[in-house]
């Protein structure tokens, strides 16, 4: 283990838990599967399944993260994390395996960075592609609240662009 990285992610997160040491784990086994450190664009794409504290650690070890497109939360709930490389279409799904921990929360999360890797997660080819690189979209002004909105996320109502957050909901339970 890296102590420095380990340090740095508990910087960057504020606090040190086993959450992020679950991400700390995931990013570096990852990177070791992959080949591959760290993202100056969208080279590395990780998709999360979780908005947990280790996240954290995904964003501050590979560089992904929101702003460039290349971190995307796809909530599952699950402690699982997919990993591509765009250029060589590399992919790895890593989902953090059950077992018995210690019960104290500080011995957990040393138990969880002590570990190998390898051990932690399940690993499969994630069951969706690549997405595609960020896009930029127009932006709308709400009809209603007069806020601008991505294109992407207006509403056609009465004739009306709305924004999601003025824009009644349709749900048949589907």
């Amino acid at each position: 283990m890296n102590d420095a990285q380990w340090e740095a992610c508990v910087a960057f997160h504020g606090h040190a838990c086993p959450g992020l040491a679950i991400g700390f784990q995931a990013a570096r086994a990852a990177q070791i599967h992959l080949g591959f450190q760290s993202a100056a664009d969208e080279e590395l794409v990780c998709i999360t399944e979780n908005d947990a504290c280790g996240v954290d650690a995904v964003q501050y070890l590979t560089s992904c993260t929101m702003g460039k497109g290349n971190l995307i939360f796809r909530p599952s709930g699950k402690q699982a994390f997919s990993f591509f490389l765009r250029e060589t279409g590399a992919s790895i799904r890593l989902v953090w395996k059950p077992r018995a921990w210690p019960e104290e929360r500080q011995a957990k999360m040393e138990a969880i960075v002590a570990a190998d890797p390898a051990e932690l997660f399940s690993v499969t080819e994630p069951h969706y592609d690549v997405p595609e690189k960020a896009r930029l979209f127009d932006t709308i002004t709400c009809e209603n609240c007069g806020e601008g909105t991505a294109e992407l996320f207006i509403r056609l109502q009465n004739g009306r662009q709305l924004c999601t957050d003025c824009a009644d909901t349709y749900n048949r339970g589907w």
